[in-house]
C-alpha cells in the first residue's frame, strides 16, 4: 500500500505539488478536486450515502492505513473512536477552501478492504453555506470492468486517469488480505500521499472505490508489492500496477441519520 508520507519527505513533496497537477480532460470535467480533502498524509473525500440528507454529519472516506493511530493489524476492525482529525477541504480546482473536523471515527479496517470512514462535527449543510461544496455520492453497484475512472487526490492536487482492469478476487500485501479489489490499468501509476483517495466513476461521478496500493517492486506479497491469488490459489504479480478497494456494499451498513450499523441487510463489511 502507499504509506502515508511523514516528515522531510512530506515538506519536500508539497513544496512541488503544484507542479504536479494533471487537469482532466474536457470529456471528464465534472470529476475535480470539489469534495476531496488532504489530510495529513493520505487523501480522501467527502461523501453521502444515497439515503443521507443535508442535515446529517458529514463523512470522510479514507483508507484504513491512513487512520492517525497507526494501521489495523489484520483482522482488526475499530468502530465509534474518538477522534479530533482535521481534514483541509479542497475547491474544484484544487485551492485549500478551508478546515473540517471530525469527531468520531465511524469504521476502520484493513481486514478484506482498506477503509476508514469519519464522522465530522458538520453537516453537510453547513459545509455547503460555507464552502459551497457537496459531498460525492458513494455508488451502490458493483464497478464495471473496462469503465473509465479517475483516481481524485486531494494531498497531491493530481488527477489520474484510466480504466478498470479488471478485479483480484484476493489481494494479498504483509499480512493483509483484500478482497475483489479493482485493477488499475497503466495511466493510474500513484505514489504515496494518493492514499485514501475516491476512485470516481467518470460517467456517474459517483464513489465506486478508493485508492490503497501499488505493486512498486515486482516483489511478491510484500509491504509496497501487492499480489493477486485467484480462487486456485495461483499467484500473480503485477509491476507498477495499482489497485483500489471497492465501495459500493459501504452505503448498506448506514441507517439513516448517517448512522453505522454494521447489522443491516447486505452489510457485509468485517464486524468487530
Amino acid at each position: 500500500m502507499k504509506k502515508p508520507l511523514t516528515g522531510a519527505l512530506c515538506a519536500l513533496v508539497l513544496a512541488g505539488a503544484t507542479a504536479l497537477v494533471n487537469a482532466a480532460p474536457a470529456s471528464a470535467a465534472t470529476v475535480n478536486f470539489a469534495g476531496t480533502v488532504a489530510l495529513s498524509n493520505c487523501s480522501g473525500s467527502l461523501v453521502r450515502m444515497p439515503n443521507s440528507v443535508d442535515s446529517d454529519p458529514g463523512l470522510i472516506l479514507t483508507n484504513g492505513h491512513c487512520l492517525e493511530s497507526g494501521m489495523p493489524a489484520a483482522g482488526q476492525v475499530i468502530t465509534n473512536q474518538s477522534s479530533s482529525r482535521s481534514f483541509t477541504l479542497l475547491s474544484s480546482s484544487g485551492g485549500n477552501l478551508g478546515t473540517v473536523k471530525a469527531n468520531r471515527v465511524l469504521y476502520s479496517t484493513m481486514t478484506d478492504t482498506d477503509v476508514t470512514l469519519y464522522r465530522l462535527s458538520s453537516s453537510y449543510a453547513t459545509i455547503r453555506n460555507t464552502y459551497g461544496i457537496s459531498p460525492l455520492t458513494m455508488a451502490t453497484a458493483h464497478p464495471v470492468a473496462g469503465s473509465a475512472i479517475k483516481v481524485v487526490s486531494g494531498y497531491w492536487k493530481k488527477i489520474y486517469s484510466c480504466n478498470v482492469d479488471g478485479f483480484a478476487y484476493r489481494l494479498k500485501e504483509s499480512s493483509w488480505t483484500f478482497k475483489d479489489s479493482v485493477r488499475y490499468t497503466s495511466g493510474c501509476n500513484i505514489i504515496g500521499g494518493t492514499s485514501g483517495s475516491p476512485v470516481v466513476d467518470a460517467g456517474s461521478g459517483q464513489v465506486v472505490a478508493v485508492n490503497n496500493t501499488i505493486n512498486e517492486d515486482g516483489q511478491r506479497c510484500t509491504l509496497d508489492n501487492p499480489c493477486e491469488v485467484d480462487q486456485n490459489g495461483t499467484v500473480t504479480i503485477h509491476q507498477g500496477i495499482g489497485y483500489a478497494q471497492e465501495t459500493y456494499t459501504i452505503p448498506n451498513c448506514f441507517a439513516p441519520g448517517n448512522v453505522l450499523d454494521l447489522t443491516r441487510s447486505g452489510c457485509v463489511l468485517p464486524r468487530p
